[in-house]
């Protein structure tokens, strides 16, 4: 936990101008607080006898009185303003540092999580930092600055009856601390559950479609009420240990306030020698102080019940920065040549160690060529690209490019040879242009259009409200279809020295996609092209088949030889057209 709490203090490190503001006015404004009781007591004793009261000096306290409340609350405003200051600019780091880590951390990690989860800890575990430990921050500095100044002016008072109020005091501790490790665990399975809860939220309304279709609506609701069951049972159970911490502090400075008042009450009327003699008001500010001193505790187990919720949100953020990232390989040599040959010599891989997929899987790719993958689902296909672009690393084995082994050049630069169209298309908010030039950014309209109209999407962009200025997103209502043009646009507006495409026409009509094959065959001319594909009858003209099962190639030649071998291609492909 403190650990935890370090690691965040150290975020707030050069924002200390802040911090420092913040103790300053937090010293004056609850120094001046502290005061009030002061002169309170001394108005009291302007105050006794019947006849006796001194107007002249009763006045001027009252006025020195105002002044001091005023400037008090001027203060602890100021406070609060650089607390706050601190806090969101020490989260806006914490956020984009969150953010940045995901973008270096291993596909694997992000494959490993749901989108829920990890927008959770950006967004919702940062928030609950921000509001338990940051901004907490003001609420419990101020109670110790409250609680030291009060115990002070106690002892100038009456140190006899202090020293009892101090005796009184671990009481509060003794039962704060225990019931903060209780309330711990629990806070933390709260987080856990919270991002389970946000991932299925996100995962049932960002598929409504597929659950409508499927009937899966009560399914849905009951997946959801059991994670929301168990989260309200943890969160029942967090919230009553942390909100014991209250009453029972408050007992025990209820203990401390009759102590106090039956002892000053004993030394105003000089019946025990042992307390000390004192005046009306000075057992008035000693009340006040006790009163003071006593109630900072109850608001610090307030702040323990936020920090245990804080430090279990903290915890779940650091998880992600200690992950390890994909190391900086800025170093090795760049890839700025190719002429599209590349081969795998034994290779193997595996995503679960106990699960082996890739088994010593071997071949050579001449520049130029067309490959065709193809074999049934799980067989390999789509990893083989994780691999060739390093999405995922190899286990043992070796890939080259150009005759250059890809672990002695840098990512980005093996990666910006290949040109990539996903089954799944991806389109972000912006206009239909900025999404076109996505990998290529100094791209002129005219290239853009260009590039629309060799992937005949210029037609349906031109129909939009506002052509290529229309703003879209992946919400925006467009087909699937036409939203997988604009995905195929983007790779013919690079034009990469090799291709990969990953059931690239698979949501789109027939005539298009002839049309669409057309504009293949000529952006692949010259070029290396992998294509994986589960309609055969588009790869009939590829120059080599690779047919893969159980991760290792069982055929491999072109469409007619491997047609005349009567093996597994010619099964897959006969069954396709069976009648």
């Amino acid at each position: 936990m403190f650990d935890t709490l370090r690691r965040v203090i150290s975020y707030a490190k050069p924002y200390i101008a802040y911090l420092v503001s913040t103790i300053i006015f937090a010293v004056a404004g609850v120094g001046l607080s502290l005061l009030v009781p002061v002169f309170i007591g001394d108005a009291v004793d302007c105050c006794i006898g019947k006849g006796t009261v001194d107007f002249d000096d009763l006045k001027k306290i009252v006025i020195e009185l105002a002044v001091m409340v005023v400037a008090s609350g001027i203060f602890q405003w100021i406070m609060s303003l650089c607390t706050n200051k601190l806090a969101f600019l020490t989260i806006r780091d914490m956020r984009a540092d969150i953010f940045n880590k995901l973008e270096r951390v291993p596909l694997k990690y992000i494959d490993g999580h749901t989108k829920g989860e990890l927008t959770s800890r950006v967004i919702n575990d940062i928030e609950i930092i921000s509001d338990g430990l940051l901004q907490g921050f003001t609420q419990f500095f101020s109670s110790i600055m409250t609680i030291a100044g009060t115990l002070i002016f106690m002892m100038f008072i009456n140190f006899r009856i202090a020293l009892v109020v101090v005796i009184m005091t671990p009481l509060s501790f003794i039962a704060a601390s225990k019931i903060t490790k209780a309330s711990h665990d629990s806070y933390m399975k709260q987080s856990r559950l919270r991002g389970d809860m946000v991932g299925l939220a996100e995962e049932m309304a960002g598929n409504q479609k597929i659950v409508k279709a499927f009937v899966y609506d009560k399914r849905a609701m009951e997946r959801f009420d059991v994670i929301n069951k168990d989260y309200g049972k943890i969160g029942i159970k967090a919230t009553f240990l942390s909100s014991i911490t209250n009453p029972v502090t408050r007992f025990v400075n209820g203990m401390i306030y009759a102590s106090v008042g039956l002892l000053g009450a004993l030394g105003v009327t000089g019946s025990v020698g042992f307390v000390g003699a004192m005046t009306v008001g000075k057992l008035t500010s000693f009340l006040s102080f006790s009163n003071q001193y006593t109630k900072p505790f109850n608001e610090i187990s307030g702040v323990f019940a936020e920090l245990q919720n804080a430090v279990a949100s903290a915890q779940r953020v650091f998880n992600v920065l200690d992950e390890t990232e994909v190391p900086d390989d800025s170093s090795k040599e760049k890839l700025t040549e190719c002429d599209g040959s590349l081969s795998f010599e034994s290779v193997r891989f595996s995503y679960n160690p106990e699960v082996e997929l890739i088994k010593n899987f071997t071949l050579d790719v001449k520049s130029g060529q067309k490959i065709a993958i193809v074999g049934p689902t799980g067989c390999g296909k789509s990893t083989i690209i994780n691999l060739l672009l390093r999405f995922y690393d190899i286990d043992s084995g070796r890939i080259t490019v150009s005759g250059k082994d890809v672990d002695t050049v840098t990512r980005d630069s093996l990666r910006s040879q290949f040109g990539m169209v996903l089954q799944e298309t991806w389109i972000f908010t912006g206009t239909v242009a900025e999404n076109i030039a996505y990998g290529m950014p100094d791209a002129t309209h005219e290239q853009i259009i260009q590039a629309s109209k060799a992937v005949y999407a210029h037609g349906f962009i031109k129909r939009l409200p506002n052509g290529y200025d229309t703003v879209i997103s992946e919400d925006s209502g467009l087909s699937q279809g036409q939203k997988q043009l604009i995905c195929i646009a983007r790779i013919m507006l690079m034009s990469p020295p090799m291709l990969i495409l990953d059931e690239a026409t698979s949501s789109i009509d027939l005539r298009t996609e002839h049309r669409i094959q057309k504009a293949f065959t000529k952006l692949m001319d010259g070029r290396t092209s992998f294509i994986i594909a589960h309609r055969l009858s588009t790869i009939k003209h590829s120059d080599t088949i690779l047919v893969m099962k159980n991760g290792n190639i069982i055929e491999q030649g072109s469409h007619n030889e491997l047609m005349q071998e009567s093996g597994f291609y010619a099964e897959l492909y006969n069954s396709q057209f069976a009648t």
